[in-house]
């Protein structure tokens, strides 16, 4: 599968990735952080079927594109049970902190973790990795992992907000991430792109030379 990145919300610096396969030319778009229509026409030009619409979780700057891509395309909303409410509910998902008043459609499909999303034949791995949010997830194509707000370039997501939990957090990403191959590229929320490989080495919260 490959991937392309937008950058849609430039002040919170939001990665938007479209995950397409190139056999079926079925695609899925991950967090689009604003309703920008070029993203749209970029689905559209390129003759892409875009099969799911996917939340790591529920905040604002990752969910306020959900309309949009609902507009125009016959897509399937996926979000992890415990984050659906933060859909619909602005005090939840934290936009009102900004002076926004992000509402999303409700999801079409509560994910748990463990479930595999299909585009054509290739393979998408739903990991439930709670911590920045109670049901932030990631998903591992066997190559990629998309990963929210869990796991940055050396950093992770942030566990002083409504419903986070840190130690939990650190526990999922050592228990979880890490045990992926180290070869996996890890394509963070925000930031740069990075691998398991070297989050594990150099992470100062989750590496190897971290305090706990």
């Amino acid at each position: 599968m490959k991937y392309r990145i937008f950058n849609v919300l430039p002040e919170f610096g939001t990665n938007t990735y479209l995950l397409e396969d190139e056999q079926s030319r079925q695609a899925a778009i991950i967090d689009l952080a604003a309703p920008d229509p070029r993203v749209v026409d970029f689905i559209k030009k390129t003759d892409l079927v875009l099969k799911y619409i996917i939340n790591t979780h529920g905040h604002g700057d990752h969910i306020a594109g959900n309309g949009l891509l609902k507009e125009h395309f016959q897509a399937e909303l996926l979000i992890h049970r415990a984050d659906a409410d933060m859909l619909l509910k602005p005090a939840r998902n934290l936009s009102l902190l900004w002076g926004h008043h992000v509402i999303s459609p409700p999801a079409d499909r509560l994910l748990a973790g463990g479930e595999k999303i299909f585009l054509g034949e290739s393979e998408i791995e739903v990991i439930s990795t709670p911590g920045h949010t109670p049901g932030g997830i990631c998903l591992f194509t066997g190559e990629l992992l998309f990963c929210g707000d869990t796991l940055f370039a050396g950093s992770i997501g942030r566990t002083d907000l409504p419903g986070s939990d840190h130690r939990g957090l650190i526990k999922v990403i050592r228990n979880r991430l890490f045990l992926l191959p180290d070869n996996t590229i890890v394509l963070p929320g925000h930031g740069p792109v990075t691998t398991i490989g070297t989050e594990k080495i150099n992470n100062p919260f989750v590496g190897q030379t971290a305090n706990f």
